[in-house]
């Protein structure tokens, strides 16, 4: 399930955790965009200086077969 760490510098307090099963990221004009099946859910501005990261486990799935 995609789950995102976002961190506001200096403002722990604010660190939010977002999680969804059909979670996306998105940027649009100088925002970041998170969505899912109902539409937008969350918009942060670049201008606040947030932390975006990825913590959400890989899926396991067998690896890409080697070319030869």
């Amino acid at each position: 399930m995609p789950r995102y760490l976002i961190r506001h510098p200096g403002k722990q307090s604010e660190d939010i955790l977002v999680e969804d099963p059909v979670l996306t990221l998105g940027f649009e004009n100088g925002w970041a965009v998170f969505t899912d099946t109902a539409g937008t859910c969350l918009a942060i501005p670049a201008e606040a200086g947030a932390h975006i990261e990825r913590v959400d486990k890989p899926q396991d799935h067998e690896p890409a077969p080697q070319k030869e």
